[in-house]
Protein backbone atom coordinates (compact mmCIF):
# COMPACT_ATOMS: atom_id res chain seq x y z
CA UNK A 1 0.00 0.00 0.00
CA UNK A 2 2.02 2.86 -1.20
CA UNK A 3 0.76 6.26 -0.15
CA UNK A 4 -1.02 4.96 2.98
CA UNK A 5 1.35 6.33 5.62
CA UNK A 6 0.15 7.22 9.06
CA UNK A 7 0.87 10.74 10.10
CA UNK A 8 1.13 11.53 13.80
CA UNK A 9 -2.03 13.07 15.18
CA UNK A 10 -1.45 16.28 17.09
CA UNK A 11 -3.99 18.01 19.26
CA UNK A 12 -3.78 21.47 20.67
CA UNK A 13 -5.65 23.00 23.57
CA UNK A 14 -7.06 26.41 22.79
CA UNK A 15 -9.09 27.02 25.94
CA UNK A 16 -8.39 27.31 29.64
CA UNK A 17 -7.85 24.20 31.68
CA UNK A 18 -10.95 22.38 32.83
CA UNK A 19 -9.42 21.60 36.23
CA UNK A 20 -10.94 23.48 39.18
CA UNK A 21 -8.61 25.76 41.05
CA UNK A 22 -8.62 25.20 44.79
CA UNK A 23 -6.46 26.48 47.56
CA UNK A 24 -4.78 24.34 50.16
CA UNK A 25 -6.71 23.74 53.39
CA UNK A 26 -6.11 26.31 56.10
CA UNK A 27 -6.09 25.69 59.81
CA UNK A 28 -9.09 26.88 61.73
CA UNK A 29 -8.38 29.93 63.85
CA UNK A 30 -10.53 28.44 66.60
CA UNK A 31 -8.34 25.33 66.77
CA UNK A 32 -5.21 27.46 67.14
CA UNK A 33 -6.86 29.56 69.87
CA UNK A 34 -7.94 26.34 71.59
CA UNK A 35 -4.47 24.80 71.73
CA UNK A 36 -2.89 28.07 72.91
CA UNK A 37 -5.57 28.44 75.60
CA UNK A 38 -4.99 24.88 76.80
CA UNK A 39 -1.25 25.43 77.13
CA UNK A 40 -1.78 28.81 78.82
CA UNK A 41 -4.20 27.16 81.24
CA UNK A 42 -1.50 24.77 82.41
CA UNK A 43 0.94 27.66 82.77
CA UNK A 44 -1.53 29.70 84.84
CA UNK A 45 -2.35 26.75 87.09
CA UNK A 46 1.32 26.11 87.80
CA UNK A 47 1.98 29.80 88.56
CA UNK A 48 -0.68 29.91 91.26
CA UNK A 49 -3.39 31.58 89.17
CA UNK A 50 -5.84 28.70 89.31
CA UNK A 51 -8.95 30.72 88.47
CA UNK A 52 -7.38 31.99 85.26
CA UNK A 53 -6.25 28.46 84.52
CA UNK A 54 -9.81 27.24 84.92
CA UNK A 55 -11.20 30.00 82.70
CA UNK A 56 -8.61 29.31 80.00
CA UNK A 57 -9.36 25.58 80.18
CA UNK A 58 -13.03 26.27 79.47
CA UNK A 59 -12.05 28.63 76.64
CA UNK A 60 -9.85 25.87 75.21
CA UNK A 61 -12.68 23.34 75.30
CA UNK A 62 -15.20 25.75 73.74
CA UNK A 63 -12.81 26.89 71.01
CA UNK A 64 -11.84 23.28 70.36
CA UNK A 65 -15.46 22.32 69.83
CA UNK A 66 -15.96 25.28 67.49
CA UNK A 67 -12.77 24.40 65.61
CA UNK A 68 -13.89 20.79 65.34
CA UNK A 69 -17.21 21.89 63.88
CA UNK A 70 -15.46 24.21 61.41
CA UNK A 71 -13.06 21.47 60.33
CA UNK A 72 -15.97 19.50 58.88
CA UNK A 73 -15.62 21.79 55.86
CA UNK A 74 -13.22 20.40 53.23
CA UNK A 75 -11.49 23.78 52.96
CA UNK A 76 -10.51 23.88 56.67
CA UNK A 77 -8.16 21.50 58.41
CA UNK A 78 -7.28 21.19 62.06
CA UNK A 79 -9.77 18.60 63.26
CA UNK A 80 -7.18 16.56 65.13
CA UNK A 81 -5.76 19.75 66.60
CA UNK A 82 -9.23 20.69 67.85
CA UNK A 83 -9.86 17.25 69.34
CA UNK A 84 -6.52 17.33 71.13
CA UNK A 85 -7.28 20.85 72.40
CA UNK A 86 -10.58 19.64 73.87
CA UNK A 87 -8.77 16.74 75.55
CA UNK A 88 -6.05 19.06 76.87
CA UNK A 89 -8.74 21.48 78.06
CA UNK A 90 -10.45 18.70 80.01
CA UNK A 91 -7.14 17.71 81.60
CA UNK A 92 -6.44 21.39 82.32
CA UNK A 93 -9.77 21.69 84.14
CA UNK A 94 -8.76 18.82 86.41
CA UNK A 95 -5.30 20.31 86.97
CA UNK A 96 -6.77 23.75 87.75
CA UNK A 97 -9.29 22.28 90.20
CA UNK A 98 -6.58 20.28 91.98
CA UNK A 99 -4.38 23.40 92.14
CA UNK A 100 -7.32 25.40 93.47
CA UNK A 101 -7.97 22.91 96.25
CA UNK A 102 -4.34 22.34 97.24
Amino acid sequence: MPGNTLAPIMTYSTGPSELPVSSAPVRSGASIVAIISAIASFAMSFQGREVWGLVLAFVAMAAGLIGGAKSLSPRVSGGILSISAVALGAIAVVVALIALIV
